[in-house]
């Protein structure tokens, strides 16, 4: 017997009355400039921090950049949480063309977003000290450490509101905007960093205190940026979102259906950063000198995997959402696993690269360091066998947070990464013999067995059912 086809609702804007294939494409080329963007940006401060000085030095500061990467990691998914109930409810808003639902929700995820940053600013300032006492580096690493991290603090309310804003931009399916707006965020950041490191006095000659300092004018100025767009917005049936005043005053019934999305996602940030802490802890503890600077910059050339491989599962997670909220979980679950396909793909496409190009790769990052080159090659021929899991753990859990599934996410992903990132790492530190290979073993081992199960429960289908 043939299979019933599929009834295909037509989407709000732009995205209706496009193919599927069209629709991801157009919802996933913007995040993936914008990423590659992102990346460009990380890249150049690896090169800027690994080239100020020679030596113990140099180590010192691509130690404290190591651990700066994972304190901004953890502000970006920390007020990611705020971002993802904010996509879900706008996409599910504009799936049902209820542009006011819609509205409200970017206004009131802005206020959440801007709250989610003054908590991050609050945490890090609080517990930065404590932070760096625990990571057993060096003293010089430990001071740069805190001169980076106290500045970067404060971009903390700035890029909370800003990634609400572009949350529900996305949501709606406008993904160029914050593309654009993420290009002033890098294009700031670059030409600061740098010229507050290398430029003449009394701009120049601040160090890793720079570098941040240019982080943070970046967020300003990509905050700036969307909002300006926003308030020129004028209306029209590709202008869904724009700032109007009632949807800015508060409104309870909105924050709380963010708030029921996010809350669970920030509860797994929250256990999720403390297991990647305690990991970066066992890395900074092992014996060889400068480990934590390498595993930095084996993850900055993974990162050239997550490019295309979060692009995807973002442009996956909005038509999710839309779908959803048009009334089909049919062509909803279509979506994700098209998706799903194209993601292992170009992903594992990806770490082949990683492989046969490992020492160009670590060399750019880190030129004329030899115990960094050492270290870092042969994490990446780990990385490029665990493409294929990693791909699917993107785009499962993306698409499920942006259904409003974000409890089932938080119990799994959480459980199972206790398991390997604290437990099974603990066992294996505790005998002595524990490397920085065999710690990046374990994270691929943890990431295999993530992707048996999300794939088991998109198959069961209960994510489908999720409230926002």
């Amino acid at each position: 017997m043939a299979e019933a086809p599929v009834h295909k609702p037509l989407l709000a804007g732009k995205l209706g009355g496009l193919t599927l294939s069209r629709q991801v494409a157009m919802l996933a080329l913007w995040p993936l400039l914008e990423n590659a963007m992102t990346f460009l940006v990380g890249v150049t401060d690896i090169m800027v921090s690994s080239r100020m000085a020679e030596g113990e030095t140099r180590v010192a500061v691509l130690d404290a950049m190591g651990l700066g990467g994972y304190v901004g990691w953890f502000f970006n998914i920390l007020q990611g949480a705020v971002a993802i109930g904010v996509m879900a409810l706008v996409s599910r808003a504009c799936g049902a063309r209820d542009t006011l639902l819609a509205r409200r929700g970017m206004c009131q995820g802005f206020w959440l977003g801007l709250a989610a940053g003054f908590g991050s600013w609050a945490l890090l300032k609080l517990g930065s000290a404590w932070l760096i006492a625990k990571m057993g580096m060096s003293p010089q690493a430990s001071v740069f450490a805190a001169q980076y991290l106290g500045i970067l603090a404060l971009s903390g309310p700035f890029s909370g509101a800003m990634m609400a804003l572009n949350a529900a931009l996305r949501g709606s399916g406008d993904t160029r905007t914050p593309f654009f707006s993420m290009i002033v965020v890098n294009v700031v950041n670059l030409l600061l960093s740098v010229l507050f490191v290398f430029g003449p006095e009394p701009f120049g000659g601040h160090g890793v205190a720079g570098i941040a300092a240019g982080t943070v004018c970046g967020w300003v100025a990509g905050l700036i940026s969307v909002s300006t767009v926003l308030w020129l917005r004028k209306g029209g049936p590709d202008a869904i979102l724009r700032w109007t005043g009632e949807a800015l005053r508060f409104h309870r019934e909105t924050l709380g259906r963010i708030v029921r999305v996010g809350l669970p996602q920030s509860m797994e940030v929250a256990g999720m950063w403390m297991i990647h802490y305690f990991g970066i802890q066992t890395i900074s503890n092992l014996p060889v000198h400068g480990s934590l600077g390498a595993h930095m910059i084996a993850i900055r050339v993974e990162s050239m995997s997550f490019m295309p491989g979060f692009a995807i599962a973002t442009a996956a997670a909005a038509l999710t959402g839309q779908y959803l909220g048009a009334g089909s979980k049919e062509m909803a679950v279509r979506v994700v696993r098209f998706c799903w396909k194209l993601n292992i793909a170009v992903m594992s496409v990806l770490g082949l690269c990683f492989v046969i190009f490992r020492e160009s790769l670590v060399n750019i990052l880190a030129a004329g360091s030899e115990e960094h080159l050492r270290m870092a090659t042969p994490l990446l021929v780990v990385c490029a066998f665990s493409q294929p899991a990693f791909a699917t753990c993107i785009l499962l859990k993306t698409t499920m947070r942006g259904a409003g599934a974000t409890p089932l996410v938080m119990k799994w992903a959480f459980s199972i990464m206790a398991f390997f990132r604290i437990g099974v790492l603990f066992y294996f530190k505790s005998t002595g013999h524990l490397t920085l290979v065999g710690v990046w073993t374990i994270f691929a081992v943890d990431l295999t067995v993530q992707a048996l199960v999300f794939s088991w429960l998109h198959f069961r289908g209960k994510w489908l059912d999720a409230r926002v």
